[in-house]
């Protein structure tokens, strides 16, 4: 198994994401699911996912990678941030480690045959952080090469230059989200650096692994015109042929009291990314 840590006099330092936690012995870093044990990182939920699904790719989203496609998808619990608006928190953030003990293994050749047997030839790690179970993931998206089958990833783009270099030859399409500006990253999503995602959306661009961007856009918090118009310019300035979709909120885990965003946000949005010069662009979740 790949290693993502690496050993410092009594604690070892994470090496999967962009937060680099340092981990005590016994105790695990930021996302909650990697952890010191006696001075080796071990993943709690290697072979213990939250969720399967028989998913059209269309819903990652992804329009421009096998469109019509069924996708296998597949997570564990566990996140490197902290978003309020987080859509799927319950597997995210408010897990409790020991009911995942009791979750039944699923190797990555059980996902693999899974796959076949609905007739997909794509593998999605997905509705959760691949990058804090990125062990799993990875080994399936070696299984998956090897049976001539595709990896998606979906993800917040926070994962480190060492994780990207151990996934890129085994990863064949990635939907990163591009949430907001340094303000809202910092603010909304617990001190994330923005810098940190747009270099890695250049690196991904570049590698030639298929990228499509998604915003998802909450009002009052990153739906100005000025907002917009800044990450339009950013992915413009990587490609215009890169396809972005804006995706409407609904009031969910500690943003309950804002309100659902009004499609007439998501078409004005549309039309920004379209003066900027982006080709493909999609409204989603109306």
């Amino acid at each position: 198994m790949e290693k993502f840590y690496k050993c410092l006099k009594d604690k070892i330092q994470c090496l999967a994401c962009n937060r680099f936690c340092v981990i005590e012995d016994g105790e695990a870093g930021y996302c909650g699911v990697r952890s010191n044990q006696k001075g080796k990182l071990k993943l709690l939920t290697y072979g213990k996912p939250s969720a399967i699904a028989l998913d059209p790719i269309e819903k990652k989203p992804l329009y421009h990678f096998y469109p019509g496609a069924k996708t296998l998808s597949f997570c564990t619990v566990g996140c490197n941030f902290s978003c309020v608006f987080c859509q799927n928190y319950t597997i995210s953030k408010e897990f409790v480690l020991k009911q995942v003990e009791k979750i039944p293994c699923v190797t990555p050749e059980e996902l693999i045959a899974l796959a076949k047997e609905h007739h997909s030839n794509i593998i999605s790690a997905t509705y959760t952080e691949p990058t804090v179970f990125v062990e799993y993931t990875l080994d399936t998206a070696k299984e998956a090469k090897k049976a001539g089958m595709k990896t998606v990833w979906v993800t917040n783009g926070y994962f480190s230059e060492h994780t990207f270099k151990k996934i890129r030859k085994y990863i064949d399409a990635m939907n990163i989200d591009l949430k907001g500006d340094s303000v809202f990253y910092k603010k909304y999503c617990d001190n994330v650096q923005i810098e940190l995602v747009k270099k890695n959306i250049c690196n991904v661009y570049k590698s030639g692994i298929h990228l499509e961007i998604t915003n998802l856009i909450i009002p009052g918090l990153n739906d100005k015109k000025k907002q917009i118009q800044e990450l339009c310019k950013f992915v413009a300035s990587v490609s215009k042929e890169i396809p972005i979709h804006f995706s409407a909120f609904y009031p969910k885990y500690k943003l309950l009291s804002k309100q659902s965003t009004d499609k007439k946000i998501l078409e004005k949005a549309k039309k920004i990314a379209k003066r900027e010069g982006i080709k493909q662009v999609y409204l989603g979740n109306v």
